[in-house]
């Protein structure tokens, strides 16, 4: 009997050796949420411009002058930046996780994507797919702006935030008063905070309080659709572990996303 010939390019990972290459949630145990005023050990640049983007993170950018314009505050295992990455390929994304191992996994994550992507010539995948997404251990509480110069995000995402249900645990919420100032500062003009959660209680809370800062305005997200920010939203909705469990338990999902304006244009 004749055997069947290989089809698939030797140089094209399949399937299996891509599951091998991925790194595996089970060897990156940690807890589920940290307390973001703890000392964490945490190694932080005195300034943006003191980052060198291109050398530490996103090598395939180098010469361009690029910085990241899109921001995962509290990335968890990367599930928004991953789903991102291909569909925004010449814009640089950053997830920020103050969690160590959840770090590690998504920096092990990234490598993996990048190199088997990098052979898959027959792929849809570009070859240099995932080269704009990369992830810092930091706590964006304390650190945001050493990581961003001013205006120079169009999208912040707050996906399923710790809720720190207890009152006297609010103010360590992601959301508050103070924080808004600053991220406000590092948000361009027109760009969008995406924020979702399954509990109620924290989705009023963060509602409220980006809807009284006069730097914020509500945004629906039928507008957001009609302005192509459709791809974002399902990510938003579907891509991460907490937003898949939801599903799983049958539970909401509370969407708010407001708009960075210009101080002139509310009273």
């Amino acid at each position: 009997m004749a055997k069947r010939k290989r089809t698939q390019n030797a140089s094209v990972p399949d399937e299996r050796t891509q599951n091998t290459l991925l790194p595996q949630k089970k060897h990156y145990r940690q807890r589920a949420h940290a307390n973001p005023f703890s000392d964490h050990t945490l190694d932080y640049p005195s300034a943006p411009e003191h980052i060198d983007w291109a050398a530490d993170h996103f090598p395939a950018f180098s010469g361009t002058g690029k910085t990241p314009e899109f921001a995962d505050v509290g990335c968890g295992f990367g599930g928004l930046l991953i789903t991102l990455a291909p569909l925004f390929p010449d814009t640089l994304m950053l997830g920020m996780e103050i969690r160590v191992q959840v770090t590690q996994y998504v920096q092990d994550r990234i490598t993996a994507l990048r190199a088997t992507s990098s052979v898959a010539s027959t792929s849809t995948l570009t070859p240099t797919a995932y080269q704009n997404v990369s992830v810092v251990r930091a706590n964006a509480m304390k650190f945001l702006p050493n990581y961003f110069s001013k205006h120079s995000l169009s999208s912040l995402f707050f996906l399923f935030p710790d809720p720190h249900f207890k009152s006297r645990k609010h103010k360590a919420r992601i959301i508050s008063p103070t924080l808004l100032a600053e991220y406000a500062y590092v948000m361009r003009p027109g760009g969008i905070v995406y924020t979702i959660t399954d509990v109620r209680d924290l989705h009023d809370w963060m509602r409220s309080h980006l809807d009284a800062f006069p730097l914020f305005e509500s945004v629906d997200e039928e507008t957001l659709r009609l302005e192509g920010k459709g791809p974002i939203l399902d990510a938003v909705y579907t891509s991460t572990e907490e937003g898949k469990k939801v599903e799983r338990n049958k539970g909401e999902k509370w969407l708010a996303c407001f708009r960075r304006i210009e101080a002139t244009r509310r009273n």
